[in-house]
């Protein structure tokens, strides 16, 4: 099912499935079941171009004449023994709408009809090709009926009967299938050969109604190609059961061939014209008035006739228009060939001798469509104009015009022009750098800005004593490294202090310079700060620990440089003080020299 509903939603025109949707709502609202079958079903299977469109309601088609014509549906005909209607929407879509039907033959070509379902509807059809349906419900919509297996005809490109007597019945099916064959490029199977062979010989054709005769008739003239169809019927001998002044020798064959050639560039434009009405006087162009008159009268269609004879107005009336100011430059020309009547603009194409019409089709057909080759994607992207933005569709609409007019044509004026509907940029991504998680009793990290140095109360008051202006050595950080000189003596005292400090993890010696020199005064011009902590280092002795923070000049990341752990005092020890060398007068941060060996430690016996 999902198959056919991208079939529908991509092998059918944009005018097709307005036309369709328009059918649908009609429906519905009428509360009957509508199904797509025969033709389109079989075009849009095999690949092959979707010309026209057969739609079926389980209900009376006729009594929805109202809802159509509302729908903007135009009726060109009906068939009051078929309960159908034939009907044209805008942008030349053609579809007739019939009503499911079970259908009788009591004799050759006098069909009997009755309402009946949608199953019953295919069985009675000519080929099982054509005895397909597409529900186009809701709830089921894109469903395929194939009850006659169809689908394995149309991939063996042949045609079948339904029934074994379907050419006794209904002898316009034998038209039907030369016709096919001749667009198609189809076959019959073996037994559907041999039964139109009888039929030929047999002479079945006799039987075939009015209605029908007429009907085959005009289906020539909306064929693609119909001066090929016109020829396989004069070969099967199938034209003088139709019309008998109809002949391909009575054709203009060369100007067949250029309208077609003029059809397939405006459909590679967005432009899909009906060529039937064009081709209308290039087959009868030399048959006679009345014979021509005839012709007409016996179509089944008759608004058909009337689309031929309006014709030659309404190109008219497009030429004067494409030939004003109003169409004067290439962007205002482009939007009314997209505006009006497909059949006037294919008619005026081929026909025009005005050198400026001309000369306008000669663009629209070459250079003004390389305008979109030139819109500027990258420059959007950069300008945070993507295909997300309302309007952007709009925008590109307008942007293709003024490329097509040659207004844009340096980088500066694409972004003068774009500059309005460049968005405003988002505000700069927030960075969460991640927290350090302390361990417990671990120090805070120390800062680049301010550095402090903790150490005990008697330590500060040895400082102090001295009269030396230098800071005593900081305490490492959590996890910092420490000398094996240093860290030999934390461990024991810290097993041996009433309240010991978690010594860091072991790292990497730090060298000790080659010489150690004396512990000397050296002046500063910053003074010693006692800088208050969360959390001080608590110490055996009654002294409160207290913080020497050094101004100005932050103490070295840890990584960097060494640090020295202070061991906690024991009781009724004397203080050990930590001689560090005299950092310059000008920066207060204690400074921590590289050396081979390791860190001397001088203490001194409190007195």
């Amino acid at each position: 099912m999902a198959d056919y509903i991208y079939l529908l939603e991509n092998r059918l025109s944009e005018a097709q499935r307005a036309s369709l949707l328009a059918v649908r709502e009609v429906a519905r609202a009428k509360g009957l079941t509508v199904f797509l079958v025969g033709g389109a079903v079989r075009d849009m299977t095999s690949g092959s171009p979707v010309r026209d469109l057969d739609v079926v309601v389980q209900g009376n088609a006729l009594k929805l004449r109202k809802d159509i014509e509302k729908a903007h549906g135009v009726i060109t005909g009906e068939s009051e023994a078929g309960q159908s209607l034939f009907v044209r929407f805008p942008g030349g879509v053609r579809m007739e709408i019939g009503s499911t039907l079970s259908v009788t033959y009591p004799k050759p070509g006098r069909p009997v009809v009755k309402s009946a379902t949608i199953l019953e509807d295919l069985r009675r059809r000519d080929f099982t090709a054509n005895a397909m349906a597409l529900s186009l419900n809701d709830g089921s919509y894109g469903l395929l009926m194939d009850p006659l297996n169809g689908v394995a005809d149309i991939e063996n490109r042949e045609l079948r009967l339904v029934s074994n007597y379907g050419f006794i019945e209904d002898p316009v099916r034998m038209i039907r299938a030369a016709r096919l064959m001749a667009r198609l490029g189809w076959q019959m199977d073996e037994k559907t050969q041999s039964r139109y062979e009888t039929g030929k010989a047999e002479g079945y054709i006799a039987a075939m109604g009015e209605f029908h005769r007429g009907y085959e008739t005009e289906e020539i003239f909306h064929e693609e190609d119909p001066l090929r169809v016109l020829k396989r019927l004069e070969a099967e001998g199938w034209v003088k059961h139709l019309f008998a002044a109809l002949s391909s020798a009575k054709a203009n064959e060369t100007e067949l061939e250029k309208l077609r050639d003029v059809q397939s560039q405006l459909q590679m434009q967005g432009i899909h014209p009906e060529a039937a009405v064009a081709n209308f006087p290039f087959l009868t162009a030399k048959m006679a008035p009345k014979e021509i008159a005839a012709l007409k009268k016996s179509f089944a269609r008759q608004g058909f006739v009337a689309e031929i004879e309006a014709l030659e107005d309404e190109a008219k009336a497009f030429a004067t228009e494409f030939s004003s100011k109003g169409a004067a430059t290439p962007s205002q020309a482009w939007k009314l060939l997209h505006s009006a009547k497909p059949e006037s603009i294919l008619w005026v194409a081929h026909t025009s001798k005005n050198a400026g019409i001309q000369n306008k089709f000669k663009g629209f057909f070459t250079e003004w469509a390389q305008a979109k080759q030139k819109l500027p994607y990258t420059l959007m992207q950069e300008m945070r104009i993507v295909p997300e933005l309302p309007g952007y569709g709009e925008l590109l609409d307008k942007l293709f015009f003024e490329l097509m007019d040659g207004k844009l044509g340096t980088v500066e004026e694409m972004k003068a022009y774009l500059e309005p509907y460049s968005p405003p940029a988002p505000p700069p991504p927030v960075h969460l750098r991640r927290a350090r998680v302390a361990k417990k009793d671990a120090k805070p990290a120390k800062s680049r800005k301010k550095a402090a140095v903790e150490t005990s109360g008697e330590e500060l008051e040895a400082v102090a004593a001295s009269g030396e202006g230098e800071a005593s050595a900081p305490v490492p950080a959590k996890n910092g490294p420490q000398t094996k000189a240093a860290a030999a003596p934390a461990k024991a005292a810290a097993k041996k202090a009433a309240a010991p400090v978690k010594p860091a993890a072991p790292a990497k010696t730090v060298p000790a310079p080659a010489k150690a020199k004396p512990v000397t005064k050296a002046p500063t011009k910053a003074p010693v700060k006692v800088a208050a902590k969360k959390a001080p280092v608590k110490v055996a002795s009654k002294a409160p620990v207290k913080k020497v923070a050094a101004k100005k000049a932050p103490v070295k990341p840890v990584t960097k440089k060494a640090a020295v752990k202070h061991a906690p005092a024991k009781k009724a020890a004397p203080v050990k003080k930590i001689a560090a060398k005299s950092a310059p007068a000008k920066k207060a941060a204690v400074k921590h020299a590289p050396a081979k060996k390791a860190v001397k430690v001088a203490s001194k016996k409190r007195r």
